[in-house]
Order: structure tokens, then C-alpha cells, then sequence
């Protein structure tokens, strides 16, 4: 066998991405390096061969996944898992966090105008965002980060995969600067 069909087989497997580090544990001849060639090498052959699915990277790993353009095909099948989706309340607030963390949850309702404690509840409960500080105001609020999760839900690699801020929607734009923004001005 070869290495790209090792790390086929063990992407197909796993529900998960996985690091080039994780795979290597599969077989002790496998190195990083391999493991990064054999992944390149079959992002290289989905892509010209048309197949129904492709390597994306998401998070801090890989993943097989069903090429977008064939969800109205797998729809069609009770056995398909459907994940539930956000309410628009939720994805505005998810948004906010993503672009503007870390954040409190008094900022996230100061930029939405609403109580926002029931979306922030429902993100945290799917691993959406979490907890990655306190603030230094009044009470020390809990301050809110994006996670791993969002990250491979969203088919992210990085921060830098959101879209740019002049493709968003006024609200976000406004006042505080955007995640990555301060780290650039600094």
C-alpha cells in the first residue's frame, strides 16, 4: 500500500479532521513530510478526477468532505445526518464574536440592541464559541472566543479564511476593531 491510500482510508474513517501528526500514528513508517505529500497528492487527483468529494483543510486538520454542489442529491436520504441549523439571531451573534473576539457578551448585545444570553447560551452548547477570558471592566465579564469546532464548521482553516470585513454588513464594520485588526495596527 501506498501512503496516499493510507491516509485515504484513515480520512474516510474518521468523523473528525485530523493533523498531519495524528494520521503519522497509524503507521510507524509514516513521517509529517509523507503524511503532507500523500495529502497533496490527493487534493491534486480529487480535483482533476471531478469526484464527489474533496480534501479541505478545517481547523488544525484535514477532512473528506462532500463537495457542496452535491447536498441536493444527499438531502434526498433519511440516512444523511441534517444538522440543525442557527436561527439568524444566533449566526448574528456568532458572527460578532468571530470578528470581534474576544468579547463580552454586554459588547455582543450592545452591538445587536437585544439580550443576546439565550444565543450565547446556544453557541456555547454547540461548541461554537467558548470562554477564553475575563475582561477588565466592572465584574471581570467572561470574554468569548471562537473555537475549533466553529472553525471546522464553517470549513475554516484560520481567521484569516472570514470573509473581509467590506463584504460584511454595516453593524460589524462599526466602532471596535475587527479580530486580527489590532494585532496589524500594534
Amino acid at each position: 500500500m501506498n501512503d496516499a491510500s493510507i491516509v485515504e482510508a484513515i480520512l474516510f474513517a474518521s468523523d473528525a479532521p485530523l493533523a498531519a501528526g495524528d494520521i503519522v500514528r497509524a503507521d510507524e513508517a509514516l513521517d509529517e513530510d509523507r503524511v503532507e505529500a500523500a495529502l497533496t497528492a490527493l487534493r491534486d487527483e480529487y480535483d482533476r478526477s471531478g469526484r464527489a468529494f474533496e480534501l479541505r483543510q478545517v481547523a488544525d486538520g484535514y477532512q473528506l468532505i462532500t463537495r457542496p454542489e452535491f447536498a441536493p442529491y444527499l438531502e434526498r436520504f433519511d440516512t444523511v445526518p441534517r444538522t440543525s441549523r442557527l436561527s439568524g439571531p444566533a449566526l448574528e451573534a456568532l458572527a460578532i464574536v468571530a470578528y470581534r473576539q474576544p468579547i463580552s457578551r454586554v459588547e455582543v448585545e450592545y452591538i445587536r440592541g437585544v439580550n443576546s444570553t439565550g444565543v450565547i447560551r446556544t453557541l456555547l452548547d454547540r461548541g461554537l464559541i467558548e470562554a477564553v477570558g475575563r475582561g477588565e471592566g466592572v465584574g471581570r465579564p467572561v470574554l468569548y472566543g471562537t473555537t475549533g469546532r466553529f472553525m471546522e464548521h464553517f470549513g475554516f482553516a484560520s481567521l484569516d479564511d472570514l470573509p473581509r470585513p467590506e463584504e460584511l454588513p454595516v453593524v460589524l464594520r462599526d466602532g471596535a476593531p475587527l479580530a486580527g485588526e489590532a494585532d496589524a495596527e500594534g
